[in-house]
C-alpha cells in the first residue's frame, strides 16, 4: 500500500464486466454508516476469494475532493473473502426499490490500489483446511467414486459425495480427500426457523437455500463407518455432526450418542465435535458420556433480543443456550463459539458488553470468527429502530474479549483436539 492508503472505488456494467472508478474512494459499511476503511481493516483480496456482482444495487463511493458520498450508475461489487477470514466492513450500496435478495454470502467491501484488488477482512486462521489450491476436480471426482464403490449401501457416504461433487462442500471435498475435518449431517429437522439457513427456507423467503439439506435419517453402522473411514485415513481427523445440509443434530442426540459409543474405543486420536445451537442441556451428559469431544455453539449475539430475532427459535430460548454452554464446560468438553460476526453491529458497545458478559459467566474455550452469511439490509432491518452507537472495528473488538477474559482463544476452524490443546 504504498501509493495511496485507499483503495478506488470498484463496480460493475450490466454484461459483468468490473471497472475501477478512480475519482471516487472505495466505502465500507459498518452497521448502517457509511465509512472509509481503516488502513489495518484493508488486505489483498485472498486467493480462493471471489468477487459477486450485487443486482438491483447501485455502487457508493467517496469523493475525495468534496468529501461526498456518491452514487455511480454501474452496479455495486462485493467479496467473498476464502475461509478463515472475517470481514471487517461490508459492501456500500443503494438498493433499487426492485432489488432481489441476495443469496446467503457475506458481502465484504472491496477496492481497487497498485493493480491489484483488495477487501475489508482480516484474516484470523492460518489453517489450510478448506484450501483446495492444487487439487484437481477430476481427484476428487476419482476419490468420491471409491468410496461409493466401496460402501454401495451406505446412504450417508453417498449424500457427502455427492455434496463433494455437486454442492463443492469443503468438509464433503475433504472426507472424500481423506484430510482434516469430516462432515457427519445426521438431522431431518430443526427447532430454529434461522433466517440465514443454509438449507431450509420458506418458499415466500425471497432466498434460495445454498445446500440441499439431507433427505434420511442415517442409520448408527452408516454414522460409525464414515467416522472409523475417515479416522484411519486423516492425521488429524475432526468428526463434526451439525453441518449446513442439516437441521439442528441435538435432534437427533439419542442417535448420535448411540453412534460415538459404538466406536469410540477404535478412535481414540479422532475430534469428535459437534456444531450445535445449543438449544437443549439436558443431552449434554449422554454425549459426553458417549465420546463426544468439543461442542460449537452458534450465535449471532449474546443480547438475547437480536439472537430471537435472527434465530427465531422453536421451543427453547436464549437461556437454554447459555444453559448448554455452562453444562458443556462441566463435562469437560471444549466449546468454542461459533460468532456470527457483521461489521457495524457486533462491534459495537452494547454488543460487545454482552458478549464479554456471557463468556465470563459460561467460560468457553474459544471463538471462532465467521461471517454472517446474509443480504446485508435483511440482517439490518431485524434491529429495527435501535441506535447501534460507534463501532470499534474487527481488532479493536478482539483486543477487548482478550483484556477482559485472556483464557479465550480465537480462530475460524473447529479444532483438533489430539494434541493436547
Amino acid at each position: 500500500m504504498s501509493n495511496r492508503s485507499t483503495p478506488y472505488l470498484v463496480c460493475a456494467d450490466q454484461n459483468g464486466q468490473i471497472l475501477e472508478e478512480p475519482g471516487l474512494l472505495m466505502l465500507t459499511r459498518q452497521g448502517r454508516q457509511l465509512a472509509l476503511p481503516r488502513p489495518d481493516d484493508l488486505i489483498p483480496l485472498p486467493e480462493s476469494s471471489d468477487l459477486f456482482l450485487l443486482p438491483g444495487r447501485r455502487a457508493l463511493g467517496l469523493d475525495p475532493q468534496t468529501g461526498q458520498v456518491e452514487m455511480v450508475e454501474e452496479l455495486a461489487v462485493a467479496g467473498f473473502a476464502s475461509p478463515g477470514h472475517t470481514l471487517t466492513g461490508t459492501a456500500a450500496f443503494m438498493s433499487d426499490p426492485d432489488a432481489p435478495v441476495l443469496s446467503m454470502y457475506a458481502y465484504g467491501a472491496v477496492g481497487y490500489m497498485n493493480n491489484r484488488f483488495w477487501i475489508s477482512a482480516r484474516l484470523v486462521d492460518r489453517d489450510q483446511r478448506q484450501v483446495f489450491t492444487g487439487i484437481p476436480q477430476r481427484e476428487i471426482t476419482a476419490r468420491a467414486g471409491e468410496l461409493l464403490k466401496k460402501f454401495p449401501e451406505n446412504r450417508l457416504i453417498k449424500h457427502l459425495a455427492g455434496c463433494a461433487l455437486h454442492s463443492c462442500c469443503p468438509a464433503a471435498r475433504n472426507l472424500v480427500l481423506g484430510r482434516f475435518e469430516a462432515p457427519l449431517p445426521t438431522s431431518r429437522t430443526c427447532n430454529a426457523a434461522c433466517i440465514g439457513c443454509l438449507s431450509l427456507q420458506p418458499p415466500d423467503s425471497g432466498f434460495e437455500s445454498t445446500q440441499q439439506r439431507i433427505s434420511f435419517t442415517p442409520s448408527p453402522k452408516e454414522i460409525a463407518q464414515v467416522m472409523t473411514l475417515h479416522s484411519a485415513r486423516a492425521k488429524r481427523p475432526i468428526l463434526s455432526f451439525g453441518q449446513g445440509c442439516e437441521g439442528e443434530p441435538l435432534t437427533q442426540a439419542r442417535l448420535i450418542s448411540q453412534a460415538v459409543a459404538g466406536v469410540r474405543s477404535t478412535i481414540s486420536h479422532a475430534t469428535v465435535n459437534m456444531n450445535t445451537n445449543g438449544s437443549m442441556p439436558g443431552f449434554v451428559p449422554d454425549l459426553a458420556q458417549a465420546g463426544l469431544d468439543s461442542v460449537r455453539v452458534s450465535l449471532n449475539s449474546a443480547d438475547p433480543a437480536l439472537y430471537h430475532a435472527y434465530y427465531r427459535p422453536k421451543g427453547y430460548n436464549f437461556e437454554d443456550v447459555r444453559n448448554f454452554v455452562v453444562q458443556a464446560k462441566k463435562m469437560n468438553l471444549f466449546v468454542s463459539l461459533n460468532l456470527l460476526y457483521y461489521p457495524g453491529v457486533s462491534d459495537t458497545e452494547t454488543q460487545i458488553q454482552s458478549l464479554i458478559s456471557f463468556i465470563a459467566d459460561t467460560r468457553p474455550n474459544f471463538i471462532q470468527m465467521r461471517n454472517l452469511n446474509l443480504d446485508p439490509d435483511i440482517y439490518l432491518d431485524l434491529l429495527g429502530d435501535s441506535d447501534l452507537g460507534p463501532q470499534a472495528g474487527l481488532s479493536n473488538f478482539m483486543k477487548r474479549i482478550r483484556k477482559e477474559c485472556p483464557w479465550v482463544g480465537f480462530g475460524y476452524f473447529n479444532p483438533y483436539l489430539g494434541d493436547g490443546q
